[in-house]
């Protein structure tokens, strides 16, 4: 009654008061007032969106009017996965998903033990500085760049001509299935400009894991008398695997989506990412889109399993 008295500022200002008590007293109900906005977004934009897409690939088109019949079904599932055509995509894009996540295991691997072994503070800024300094330019600029360095009249070729390694390079280009007329049209090349755009991806956790190997385990491997290449194997290399594992949900997944580098740089065989653009637009097939979409969501959904069970989130 008291407070029915007050002028109307001061009433709002008191119940202001009240309402800051009641929330700093149960932290639990402002976490979820914090929480809300975000998960609401996440909720209909995000998951909102999957589910649309999750139920469009349960359609069918009508093939003689084009139109989406909202039946469930998986007929969209079904011409995915008995079509050679559509299984060959599948296929082709894990493959290079793959290669491109051991390729830049491999690469990165050296580089982050050099800058989380023997780098000094100064050296290490220098190193987080090299490794994402390409990430602060364009996209699409650095994959036309390597579109330039590898066509015909790019650098490579004219490095190969003037070193007299152009028969190495045309016998690369002979090979089967990853050659072509040039490396800007081909496995190859795409493979190489994958490796490169990923590869920060793939070093700052590397060198993170790296960071935590505590440096008495290999004095005391040492002292044991195991030689480098043992240590390397019995301590280093299990105790980065979580790193590891945790570059390649990066790498494998970049790569599995991304229809960009094989729409530029690639050959004329489609990978899923091109193939979910020109269903869901040249050819107005949704459900197959959809379905293509699907797939690498599954594939990573395992993915993800695999790599929690390795600790690859504990060196996120």
């Amino acid at each position: 009654m008291a407070s029915a008295a007050l002028p109307a500022p001061q009433r709002r200002g008191l119940a202001r008061r009240r309402l800051s008590t009641w929330l700093w007293r149960h932290g639990a109900w402002l976490t979820l007032l914090l929480l809300l906005p975000p998960l609401l977004w996440l909720g209909v934009v995000y998951l909102g969106s999957l589910i649309a897409l999750l139920a469009h690939s349960f359609f069918r088109l009508d093939e003689f009017s084009g139109q989406v019949v909202h039946e469930l079904g998986v007929t969209a599932y079904i011409e995915l996965l008995t079509q050679r055509a559509n299984l060959d995509i599948i296929l082709r894009t894990v493959a290079m998903a793959a290669a491109v996540t051991l390729a830049c295991a491999v690469i990165a691997f050296p580089i982050a033990y050099m800058a989380a072994r023997f780098a000094g503070q100064k050296l290490k800024a220098l190193f987080y500085l090299a490794v994402m300094l390409p990430l602060w330019s364009s996209y699409l600029v650095r994959v036309y760049a390597w579109k330039l360095i590898l066509a015909k009249e790019g650098i490579v070729n004219w490095a190969a001509q003037t070193t007299g390694l152009a028969w190495l390079l045309d016998a690369v280009l002979a090979l089967p299935v990853i050659g072509g007329p040039s490396l800007s049209v081909s496995y190859l090349g795409m493979f190489l400009v994958f490796t490169y755009i990923w590869l920060p991806y793939m070093i700052l956790p590397v060198q993170a894991a790296l960071e935590r190997v505590p440096p008495s385990l290999i004095e005391a491997s040492a002292d044991l008398g195991a030689k480098p290449r043992q240590t390397f194997r019995t301590v280093i290399l299990p105790l980065a695997l979580p790193g590891i594992a945790a570059g390649s949900i990066f790498t494998f997944s970049l790569t599995l989506g991304d229809y960009i580098v094989p729409y530029i740089v690639g050959t004329s065989s489609l990978f899923i990412g091109q193939a979910v653009y020109i269903q869901q637009g040249t050819a107005g097939n949704i459900p197959l889109a959809a379905a293509f979409s699907i797939v690498p969501i599954a594939i990573m959904a395992v993915y993800l399993w695999a790599a929690k069970r390795l600790g690859a989130f504990d060196a996120l």
